[in-house]
């Protein structure tokens, strides 16, 4: 798939717009080295207390290096990978890596959707089916998407920057080239996580093919609350129940749960040990939001859950075979946004609030960060990594986001 109208960038150089195939293909060398660093892991002693309050505990990650080193295949999520069309494109100096899965409809309407920290696109690989061929799950066609599914700078299969800027804001204008370059005239965009912060960018930048957003991690927390949050305060009195279970999720995210993100945004350069150790940066991964460690801790021990051992190896192994684990933190030290602070979006927006998020936005609050809310839905089940944890659920959400914009 080639591209060949020409352009020019701003500093008058020709640009290059070619759509590159793209294969992925690890040498077995790398996989023989990652298994031999896992082998000689130098362990710590066990932590002193019976939970996790000193972080990731010792038995799940013995588990999780034990099917590292027996039982887990690679070359079987390679295989998956390669069987859905990939390519490499470069915008603004950078090779950006995509999937892009194109429905059999023609009428099917264009969506990207964007992972985030530490997800990749691996989180996303479960919705590519229900999503492009609907029918076969079970939904309506005139649902279907084509999608476009990418990997953010530093991450994954895309280039990792060798210059600072590279900020959800220039990452929005990115994807907005991206899906001019591929022919949509007229789409929508989704995301969680870093993907919320890029889509609400695009949403800002209004480029006149995007006609409106989702998100599952929406950034809604009013001026107030953050505030009272930052200060310490107590919680105000008028809360509703609902905005109550918001504060308190936060209230225990900020003291207990933002280390990683504190530390990725002021020295990321630092994180060396995490390019040198598969199995400290796994545990460096798994400490992301208490949640998601309770799930993928029951997942080790043996418990079947919405994620399997294997999932989560194959999204470590990706940060580990792309040595993006320094690359991928940057992007904490470029953003200079409030995360959760509304970033006054006008376009039409819809959420669904999975009940192990972070924090599970109140209607209130999304109505008042989002005047354009079309389509608002608390669900049973879910948490973070929501199209990874329950696609099934995550594909009806988007269908029915979506829906009056077709």
């Amino acid at each position: 798939m080639t591209i060949t109208e020409a352009r020019t960038g701003a500093d008058g150089q020709p640009v290059s717009l070619e759509i590159r195939p793209f294969t992925v293909d690890v040498p077995q060398a790398e996989l023989d080295d990652l298994r031999r660093r896992v082998r000689q892991t130098r362990w710590p002693e066990r932590e002193t207390v019976d939970d996790a309050s000193q972080g990731v505990q010792l038995d799940v990650v013995r588990n999780l290096a034990a099917r590292w080193l027996d039982g887990y295949d690679w070359r079987a999520v390679e295989a998956r990978l390669n069987e859905l069309p990939q390519f490499v494109t470069e915008i603004d100096g950078l090779d950006i890596h995509f999937i892009h899965v194109r429905s059999g409809r023609e009428d099917a309407l264009p969506m990207i959707v964007t992972h985030g920290w530490p997800g990749s696109i691996i989180e996303q690989m479960k919705i590519v089916g229900p999503l492009t061929d609907p029918t076969a799950h079970g939904a309506d066609a005139t649902d279907a998407f084509h999608l476009v599914i990418p990997s953010l700078p530093g991450h994954g299969f895309s280039g990792k920057p060798d210059q600072t800027g590279w900020d959800p804001i220039r990452v929005a204008r990115a994807w907005i080239e991206l899906m001019r370059r591929l022919g949509y005239d007229r789409y929508v965009a989704q995301g969680g996580d870093w993907g919320n912060a890029v889509t609400e960018q695009m949403a800002l930048l209004r480029p006149a093919g995007l006609i409106g957003i989702h998100t599952n991690m929406p950034a809604t927390v009013p001026d107030a609350i953050q505030s009272a949050l930052t200060n310490g305060d107590p919680p105000p009195a008028d809360l509703s129940a609902e905005e109550r279970g918001a504060w308190d999720q936060l209230a225990f995210f900020y003291s207990h749960g933002l280390g990683y993100a504190q530390e990725m945004a002021n020295r990321p350069q630092t994180l060396y040990s995490l390019a040198d150790s598969p199995v400290g940066l796994a545990a460096w991964m798994l400490d992301h939001d208490a949640r998601s460690y309770d799930l993928i801790a029951r997942v080790f021990a043996g418990a079947s859950e919405g994620l399997s051992e294997d999932d989560v190896l194959d999204n470590v192994s990706l940060y580990w075979l792309t040595n993006t684990a320094v690359s991928s933190a940057r992007l904490y030290w470029e953003s200079k946004l409030a995360f959760f602070a509304p970033k006054g979006v006008t376009l039409p927006v819809a959420v669904s609030v999975f009940p192990d998020e972070i924090y599970a936005a109140p209607r209130s609050w999304a109505t008042e960060a989002y005047p354009n809310l079309i389509h608002f839905n608390r669900l049973d089940r879910g948490g973070h990594f929501a199209a990874w944890e329950q696609p099934d659920l995550f594909s009806r959400e988007l269908r029915a986001a979506f829906r009056s914009l077709r």
